[in-house]
């Protein structure tokens, strides 16, 4: 068997397979055999069956089958030993001389080979840098929520900004007086802040206990089934019948006090002995606040480089036609009348993939177990501090990162990701950055001619 490969051009070649009788001819015998063992003939015990009477029948399909698999697999040992970087899968010549019955063979495959990409990832190349400007205002706005999240609730005096109203709740008649027979919730109790309707919240305002609030609950959800039969203790089939107006005789109000300034509070936000005075929490709380934002930092800085750097590259070749028969053989949806389109919206991604992995190969970027660890630790961090837990033990953290390591998907998807962040702090590491110190608000601007041209396309 000879395989030899052909250079068409610079994203074109052609892989072309010689096959001899002697190459295939005792795996037919073989699988002949293999047949008379298996698949017994009439009158004849198993493995006894006269290979002639096999040849006749089976002799055929089953020099077919081996032919396809040798050519097959010398193809893409060919691909892996001499290293070609194909795009898609091989692509058969048709080839309209073809006879089962001859005895050597000629098989070509076009093949679409990756390009050779100059990333232009050097000093020469600048990319902005954004840095958020962490304000006294921000530190304010996260001292107040982490105060109140780690406050305590007790009876206040009135109503105020999320407080929790108890007390009796009446069904009123179209007099405004109790209904006859009509509803009665001795232990009501409601949370006018997470009201739908803001005109029903403000009925609730500044009212103390002891006095009473005139209300549509229906309203206050919009007529939810789930939240109205849930505030009257009704079933959800019976909500219809009770849209009117009730009253509730406020008997308790309760509300967050705020954390003190003390040790235990300093010591549950950031771990014992970390944190030891007001001075000390502010600085905290603001380094806390701009590693949050270096996050967004780093995430705007991927959108920039990917731009800028797509940009450098310039028009990348590609193998199209080569591409186009493939994502046809593949998959039947691709058809030749909508394979172009098709295969335009998906050039972008694969232009960037391949720009990516030249990256990849120029740094001599690979995802390691520690990478995944590490970004699996930050995942499950991420997830207790949505509950308010911000210091979590590191024996604890490495815990759930195994746990969610242990899942295929979500580890494929982690080493997306890991090889996305390499590739881009590589980019970081090797342009020149245009560092700039941005408001927050100047910072979402930048987020605004997309989202504009979104909702345009929309």
């Amino acid at each position: 068997m000879n395989v030899n490969y052909a250079k068409l051009d610079n994203v074109n070649g052609e892989i072309t397979v010689t096959l001899e009788e002697k190459d295939y001819a005792d795996k037919v015998e073989k699988s002949l055999k293999e047949i008379s063992k298996h698949r017994p003939e009439p009158g004849f015990r198993p493995g006894h069956t006269p290979m002639g009477l096999l040849r006749k029948k089976y002799g055929q399909a089953v020099k077919y089958d081996v032919i396809n698999k040798e050519v097959g697999d010398a193809v893409f040992n060919y691909i892996k030993d001499e290293n070609l970087r194909v795009l898609g899968n091989p692509v058969p010549v048709k080839n309209d001389d073809f006879k089962l019955e001859d005895k050597d063979f000629t098989f070509k495959f076009k093949v679409g080979v990756a390009p050779e990409i100059d990333t232009h990832i050097n000093k020469d190349l600048t990319i902005p840098f954004y840095t958020i400007t962490v304000t006294d205002e921000m530190v304010d706005n996260e001292d107040k929520q982490f105060r109140q999240r780690f406050g305590q609730q007790v009876s206040g005096e009135a109503v105020e900004p999320n407080a929790l109203v108890k007390g009796v709740i009446t069904e009123l008649d179209e007099n405004g007086q109790p209904k006859e027979g009509g509803i009665v919730v001795e232990n009501g109790i409601v949370a006018p802040s997470y009201f739908k309707d803001k005109a029903q919240e403000a009925l609730f305002d500044g009212k103390k206990v002891g006095e009473s609030v005139v209300f549509n609950p229906a309203a206050t959800c919009e007529g939810s089934e789930t939240e109205l039969s849930s505030m009257l203790n009704i079933d959800k089939a019976d909500c219809a019948n009770h849209h009117g107006d009730f009253k509730m005789d406020i008997k308790d109000i309760i509300v967050v006090k705020p954390a003190e300034l003390d040790q235990e509070y300093f010591d549950n936000l950031f771990g014992k002995d970390k944190v030891h005075n007001e001075e000390e929490y502010r600085s905290a709380l603001k380094e806390m606040i701009a590693n949050a934002l270096r996050n967004d930092s780093f995430y705007r800085f991927t959108i920039d480089a990917k731009q800028d750097v797509i940009k450098a590259v310039g028009e990348i070749e590609l193998p199209v036609e080569v591409l186009q028969q493939y994502l046809m053989q593949s998959d039947e949806k691709f058809t030749p009348e909508n394979v172009a389109e098709s295969f335009a919206a998906m050039r972008p991604q694969l232009e960037w993939d391949l720009i990516a992995e030249a990256i990849a190969k120029q740094f001599e970027i690979k995802v390691e177990e520690e990478d995944l660890l590490n970004l699996a630790k930050a995942t499950a961090q991420q997830q207790f501090a949505q509950y308010g837990m911000a210091n979590v033990p590191e024996e604890t953290l490495e815990k759930y990162a195994k746990e969610i390591l242990s899942d295929e998907k979500a580890r494929r998807r982690m080493i997306d990701q890991a090889l996305d962040f390499k590739i881009f702090n590589a980019i970081r590491d090797n342009v020149t950055l245009d560092n700039k110190d941005v408001t927050i608000d100047e910072f979402r601007a930048l987020f605004a001619p997309v989202a504009e041209e979104g909702a345009a396309q929309e």
